[in-house]
């Protein structure tokens, strides 16, 4: 029996989220040059204190310059957010082209860049697992914001799907 595990998950539907972090460039603007990719990936681990997780694959830039900084952002998107979620899911050298203009400012506790959507978190690296082909990565929250109720983006059957509410 072969396992499809890929296959599988596409029937099982999973919030739709940015994660952001940064890393020292002295000759961008602030100091900083911002990266952001779309996840689908993000689990709350713990409630007190305040733990949530992250999966990214081995390799990646955005993981190294998280592992770097050592803080990030979450947005969590909003049903019309699936351009934001598209732009953001490319290379590297194509989020850097969106992020010059899509609307986004840097959190207070953690630099990294937040965007529109329902809520927010901030965090601050605490722990990292190998699991697998991906770096599980645990994140203190280190501060939350909540906008207007609205319907989530979700990552369903392959698609990124606006959910309705009842």
């Amino acid at each position: 029996m072969e396992l499809d595990l890929r296959t599988v998950m596409r029937h099982f539907a999973t919030g739709v989220g940015v994660v952001s972090t940064w890393t020292e460039a002295p000759h961008s603007p602030g100091g900083r040059r911002h990266d952001a990719i779309t996840v689908n990936s993000l689990v709350p681990v713990s409630f007190d204190p305040p733990l949530v997780s992250l999966s990214l694959r081995h390799g990646s830039a955005f993981l190294t310059d998280l592992l770097a900084s050592r803080r990030w952002g979450v947005s969590i998107l909003a049903a019309d957010g699936a351009d934001t979620a598209r732009r953001l899911a490319g290379s590297r050298e194509s989020r850097t082209e969106a992020l010059t203009d899509l609307p986004a400012a840097p959190g207070p506790h953690t630099g990294a860049l937040l965007f529109d959507g329902p809520g927010w978190m901030e965090c601050a690296l605490a722990d990292s697992f190998t699991v697998g082909d991906h770096l599980m990565v645990i994140g203190t929250v280190l501060a939350t914001g909540v906008g207007a109720p609205q319907d989530p983006l979700v990552f369903l059957h392959g698609a990124l799907t606006p959910a309705t509410g009842p």
